[in-house]
């Protein structure tokens, strides 16, 4: 007899049948999928056809009911018995559908109940011993009985939920019996998770069986479950305090994919949802602070990719998890920001690392965290938090950095990238607070750029300052735009002046008109220009102020610069220096050799100015000067001559000035200048709201001044400008409740 599965005892060969599986004999007897009705499932009453002139059917001959019941239960003994059945299949069949014919339905339909009952009472002992089944129903014999007589009493179980009631009353119901059953299936899954080979088929008819007998949940389920969680308790204890990670977060993925796989192969579907839920409780969600603690911050530092998209994948699939993931998110930014932003030893390099911090986290967002939304958010709210734990710095030194990214000279990179880069630095400018701090240093680097010629693209400058508008609004920028505005009318001046003013002499003047309004403020220095540069001034003077009456023209002199022509052994050269450089240069026209002391008198500069004059024009890289004695400093007594021998390979060279270390005096200068413009802000936004509100208690006032400041301001500092209102008479507090503000009209 072929059987689907199969399994040994130690001694006698026991064969295995499942629930759902139905042996066929060797001669030929089968059941077929459409021969079988499951759960009671009854269509409906049978339709009754009416023949007309047709003859009763004859009647059966005495003793056949007798002989061909007995017939019929030698074959369905023999099935059971695993014996030969020496009557064909087609003459069984008959005889049963000539019983059903003959309304001896009811009698063969018990009759075949006892059968099947007494064969499954006899092996209750066997079953005991050996927890498996021998569920063999004969229904292709007695289809006909089925589909007839069974189909049409609805109260009546099919021939195969018959038997299943049966060996459920009989075998299942036995208690020793199931407990075994049982145990010896919740044994081979635990074989399986160990990494055993186990006979998949054999589990997927047991538990198939056991759902057909309606005990699978009871008798199953429940214990099943509860050795997963017991499993996986431990495991998850045992594996965080042994493995990394990145390697733990892997077999946790490997252990939901196996389990995904066994519900698919072997288990029933409705075991799939708490089977994961508990995988993923004692895997996940009992350590998923323990797992931040002890390894996000190494995938986030090694930019782990992949691990990062695992984790951020296993930390969705438990309550909690993302929200969890996402505070030790906001917590690392945080972190790591400060580290780029307190240290002043960074400053040189501050803002590359956020513009490079910034990308590293967009990308974990966008492939790591599926663009999350709440992601996003924290990331914003977290560098805003850290970026202005330092107040001012990093506003000025992102105005140097754009500074550095907009100078002639820069071949960092092309039009197309250099736009990119601004829209990066725009993201991480929204973050200061001390937007003015910027906007004071950024017009401080942009007056050099416009007026020495030092803007790379005047395209990219215009952008920038359209991104600055877009941002932070029109009265921002209104000040930038009017420099904008400055160089272009001084164009369209000097080309008015040269049409109109035949210029004496082989000097060419350029001047720009500066409105003191729209610039930095710049100190002026009195130095002795030659002669002929004096009079040029006072042609243009006269010329501007005939067109602008009620003007005032103040030159600056630190911010001029000339082109020298300069004749030396090797030939002509042209010299692009500055004001003061070129004042230097010009006095050895009249000789050879200069003290230190003889130059400052000569040309006005000032001491420090005049030093670092000299020092460019003697000790830098295009020596047109000579000092002695040599050395890198101007010292006291220290005398100059011109270098008569000077090389170079380039026809125009550009001499830098240089500059004064912009720590101590021009930053104090520039913050001093924010720290006034902040005052009279301040000042203004009180008289504002008190003379809207006449009267107003001190917390509410505060309050209200917040919400109008783009800046941040310190208690300490609002209160002392609201005492010196009050000492100004704009308001005044109220004589019976000094916590409360009165406006003075």
């Amino acid at each position: 007899m072929a059987e689907e599965s199969a399994s040994c005892s130690s001694n006698k060969t026991k064969t295995v049948f499942l629930a759902g599986v139905v042996g066929h004999h060797a001669n030929g007897l089968t059941k077929t999928a459409g021969s079988t009705t499951f759960s009671n499932s009854k269509p409906g009453a049978a339709k009754k056809l009416v023949i007309k002139n047709f003859k009763e059917k004859p009647k059966l001959p005495e003793n056949y009911t007798h002989e061909t019941w007995q017939k019929l239960k030698e074959a369905v003994e023999a099935i059971q018995n695993s014996t030969s059945i020496k009557y064909n299949l087609e003459e069984l069949y008959q005889a049963v559908e000539n019983l059903c014919s003959h309304k001896i339905s009811a009698r063969l339909y018990k009759q075949l109940r006892v059968v099947c009952e007494d064969h499954i009472k006899a092996q209750i002992d066997q079953f005991r011993e050996y927890p498996f089944l021998v569920l063999d129903h004969s229904i292709s014999i007695f289809l006909f009985l089925d589909r007839t007589y069974v189909l049409q009493n609805s109260m009546l179980p099919s021939i195969w939920d018959m038997g299943l009631e049966l060996f459920r009353f009989y075998i299942i119901s036995d208690m020793k019996v199931q407990s075994k059953t049982i145990y010896g299936i919740l044994l081979l899954i635990e074989r399986e998770r160990s990494g055993e080979t186990i006979d998949r088929s054999l589990l997927r008819s047991l538990l198939s069986m056991l759902s057909d007998l309606q005990i699978y949940q009871d008798s199953f389920e429940q214990r099943f479950l509860e050795e997963t969680n017991r499993l996986y308790a431990a495991e998850g204890q045992r594996l965080m305090q042994e493995r990394e990670v990145p390697e733990y977060l892997h077999h946790v993925n490997k252990r939901l994919e196996e389990e995904a796989d066994r519900v698919i192969t072997y288990l029933d579907q409705s075991t799939q949802k708490p089977l994961i839920a508990t995988v993923e409780k004692q895997l996940l969600g009992e350590h998923l602070t323990s797992t931040l603690q002890k390894g996000l911050n190494h995938l986030l530092d090694e930019n782990r990719i992949q691990d990062l998209c695992l984790l951020y994948q296993l930390f969705s699939r438990v309550r909690g998890g993302v929200l969890v993931l996402l505070q030790h998110w906001i917590e690392y930014i945080k972190a790591f920001g400060s580290t780029i932003v307190i240290n002043p030893e960074k400053d040189k390099t501050m803002v590359q690392e956020l513009l490079d911090f910034k990308d590293k986290v967009d990308h974990i967002i966008d492939i790591c965290f599926i663009k999350n939304e709440k992601f996003v958010n924290a990331m914003k709210e977290a560098f805003e938090t850290f970026i202005n734990k330092r107040p001012n710095k990093p506003a000025e030194l992102i105005a140097k950095h754009v500074d550095s990214k907009l100078r002639a000279g820069n071949k960092e990179a092309t039009d197309e990238e250099l736009e990119k880069m601004l829209d990066k630095i725009m993201i991480i400018f929204r973050f200061i607070y001390g937007k003015d701090v910027f906007e004071a240093f950024y017009k401080k680097d942009l007056a050099k750029r416009l007026l020495v010629g030092k803007s790379a693209s005047v395209d990219a400058e215009k952008s920038m300052l359209s991104k600055l508008k877009h941002e932070c609004g029109a009265a921002f920028t209104s000040k930038l735009e009017g420099m904008f505005k400055d160089m272009e009318l001084s164009k369209d001046i000097m080309v008015q002046f040269k049409q109109c003013q035949n210029i004496p002499g082989n000097i060419e003047l350029t001047v720009n008109i500066l409105t003191m309004g729209y610039w930095p403020t710049y100190i002026p220095m009195e130095v002795h220009l030659p002669a002929e540069m004096v009079r040029l001034q006072e042609i243009f003077k006269t010329f501007y102020l005939g067109k602008h009456s009620g003007r005032k023209l103040q030159w600056q002199s630190t911010l001029g610069h000339c082109v020298l022509k300069a004749e030396f052994k090797e030939g002509r050269k042209e010299l692009q220096v500055s004001l003061f450089q070129t004042l230097v240069l010009l006095m050895f026209n009249e000789g050879e050799e200069f003290t230190l002391e003889e130059i400052k008198l000569a040309t006005g500069i000032e001491d420090g100015e005049l030093r670092r004059t000299l020092q460019s024009l003697a000790c830098g890289k295009a020596r047109v000067i000579h000092k002695v004695p040599k050395s890198k400093d101007v010292e006291d007594g220290d005398k100059f001559s011109c270098n008569d021998d000077f090389k170079h390979k380039l026809f125009r060279i550009k001499i830098n000035q240089i500059q004064m270390k912009e720590t101590v005096e021009e930053q104090a200068s520039t913050t001093e200048r924010v720290y006034q413009d902040r005052q009279y802000q301040i000042d203004a936004a009180i008289v504002r709201i008190m003379k809207m509100r006449k009267t107003l208690s001190h917390n509410l006032l505060v309050s209200e001044v917040y919400n109008q400041l783009k800046f941040p301001v310190k208690p300490a500092d609002l209160k002392k400008r609201i005492e010196s209102l009050i000492d100004r008479d704009y308001m005044e507090r109220d004589k019976e409740n000094p916590n409360q503000y009165n406006y003075v009209a």
